[in-house]
């Protein structure tokens, strides 16, 4: 799994039994491959349509196909196993950009290269399938939250806070109500980018969040941003990313607080502010007035700045906890759930939840890709 936030690519060795409800998983080994500094420039200008060029995609296209194998090996090695020990590979691919209003999603990290490299049955490209139905592409992991972390006797909102946030919606189990996900807005990325301007690339994110911690918020420049943000209004279904909350948007947001002048870690404190706000405003408008939940429990990068984790408990009435609290690992949460998407494609099941992306019916997401070492007979 490789997200919004550009950092690297998270490889998680699963061991999973069963599909569907039965499904049960227990992780091995997790590897966080970081990109380089070069190859996070690139990838920025990938997702930007005034940098992008078709060579660039095409050749980007293989070269994350070979760090995807990459970390497949790097993980199996770390567990003392070996790719002969691997059943199959999922992988989500790197977004570059994505055009729901369009039907239109486009992720690279070539399936066909990781599946050769590696010997292994490889599955891949998923939000296609769903986008062919009427979805959105996305969210797709509030389908594995449903399988995995409804509650007997509580409702629980799951949040994501990687790039992008998104959450998920779980009544106790026995609700009628289908699962209700959507993207909130911005996750680290702008707080990432900020950082970047602000410390002149000498830090890329903001470690615990700390820095925010040391600044203060401007409430009215706050303000400004939130009323200024047509998607937090949007009805749903809706999904975003990196094509809205642009490095540009950074810019302008640093160069404002500048002229309002703030201080570098005000600037910070006042961006991570507005993740806290666009994910407390969806909970607060769209989900308290339907569901009974008692919980909020947050994974993803975003789990470890400790900034928005107190900001989110003191704006919402539910108690925050992270999933690391239920004996789950929040960093390797996305790739387990890709690995579970794959399982499901495998056995033939549907593995989204048009509830959650707006598609018109269920289908089994996912290409598969077969490599020359079993082609020819040989595993």
């Amino acid at each position: 799994m490789s997200g919004t936030s550009l950092d690297g690519i998270d490889a998680a060795l699963v061991e999973i039994e069963g599909a569907g409800r039965t499904t049960k998983v227990s992780l091995i080994a997790f590897e966080s491959v970081s990109y380089s500094q070069e190859e996070r420039q690139v990838l920025l200008a990938l997702c930007d349509r005034h940098q992008s060029t078709v060579d660039k995609i095409c050749r980007y296209n293989v070269e994350l196909g070979k760090k995807f194998a990459e970390a497949a090996v790097a993980v199996t090695e770390k567990a003392n196993l070996t790719l002969a020990d691997v059943d199959f590979i999922s992988s989500h691919g790197q977004t570059i950009y994505h055009m729901p209003d369009h039907a239109a999603t486009f992720q690279i990290g070539e399936l066909s290269v990781i599946a050769e490299q590696t010997g292994c049955l490889t599955i891949g490209d998923y939000r296609p399938s769903d986008m062919a139905v009427g979805g959105q592409g996305a969210p797709l992991v509030p389908f594995v939250d449903d399988l995995l972390f409804r509650d007997e006797t509580k409702g629980r909102i799951l949040v994501n806070i990687g790039g992008i946030s998104n959450l998920s919606v779980l009544e106790a189990t026995g609700s009628e109500k289908g699962v209700l996900a959507l993207d909130t807005g911005p996750g680290n990325v702008l707080i990432d980018a900020v950082v970047q301007i602000g410390s002149q690339g000498e830090n890329i994110f903001d470690e615990n969040g700390s820095i925010a911690a040391s600044g203060q918020v401007d409430e009215k420049w706050l303000q400004e941003i939130v009323d200024q943000d047509y998607y937090l209004k949007m009805d749903l279904p809706k999904t975003t990313g990196r094509e809205l909350y642009t490095w540009e948007m950074a810019e302008r947001l640093y160069e404002e607080g500048r002229e309002k002048r703030l201080a570098y870690e005000d600037i910070v404190a006042t961006i991570t502010a507005y993740t806290v706000q666009a994910i407390s405003y969806h909970i607060k408008k769209v989900v308290d007035p339907q569901y009974d939940t008692h919980e909020l429990i947050v994974a993803g990068g975003g789990v470890h700045n400790k900034t928005i984790l107190a900001g989110l408990q003191d704006n919402l009435s539910q108690s925050v906890r992270t999933l690391d609290e239920l004996h789950f690992s929040s960093d390797a949460k996305e790739a387990i759930t890709f690995a579970i998407l794959g399982n499901e494609y495998l056995h033939g099941h549907p593995n989204h939840l048009p509830s959650a992306t707006g598609a018109n019916k269920e289908v089994s997401m996912g290409k598969l890709v077969l490599p020359s070492a079993l082609t020819e007979g040989e595993q």
